[in-house]
C-alpha cells in the first residue's frame, strides 16, 4: 500500500524548515504521491505568502515536493470513488471538507493511505487507512 501525503504535512514541514524527504524515511519501500489538489493547496499558499524572501522559500520548497512526488490527478476511477464516498458520507449526515474528500477519494482510487495532521477529517471516510506524521 502506497502512502498519499496530505498537505497538512507538508505544510508542518515547511514551516518547521523540514525537507520532504523526512516522509521517505518513515515508509520505507511504500510508494509515496500527493493528489492534484494537494499541489493546488501549496501553490495557494505561495501566492498568499507574503511576496519577497518569503514567497522566494516556500515556492522553492512546494516546486521541490512537486518534483519529487508523482501527483494523482483527478481521473474518472477518482471521480467514481468521489461520488461513492461523498453520497455515503451525505446519507449519514458526515460532513468533510470538498478538498479533505478529493484526496480521500485519490487514495481510496489508488489503494493508498493518507498521511495527515488531520486525523478527525479523514477518519470519517470509510477505507480510508489514515496515518499521522510522527515527527
Amino acid at each position: 500500500m502506497g502512502v498519499l501525503i496530505d498537505s497538512s504535512v507538508l505544510i508542518g514541514l515547511e514551516r518547521g524548515g523540514r525537507a520532504d524527504a523526512t516522509i521517505g524515511g518513515k515508509f520505507p519501500g511504500e510508494p509515496l504521491a500527493i493528489a492534484a489538489i494537494t499541489a493546488s493547496e501549496l501553490l495557494v499558499g505561495v501566492y498568499r505568502a507574503p511576496s519577497g524572501a518569503r514567497r522566494a522559500t516556500r515556492l522553492n520548497f512546494v516546486e521541490d515536493v512537486i518534483a519529487h512526488f508523482p501527483v494523482f490527478s483527478f481521473d474518472l476511477q477518482c471521480a467514481r470513488e468521489h461520488a461513492r464516498l461523498g453520497s455515503s458520507l451525505r446519507a449519514q449526515g458526515v460532513s468533510i471538507g470538498p478538498n479533505d474528500l478529493l484526496i480521500a477519494c485519490t487514495a481510496v482510487a489508488h489503494g493508498f493511505s493518507v498521511l495527515t495532521e488531520n486525523l478527525i477529517e479523514f477518519s470519517r471516510v470509510p477505507g480510508v487507512v489514515v496515518f499521522a506524521p510522527d515527527w
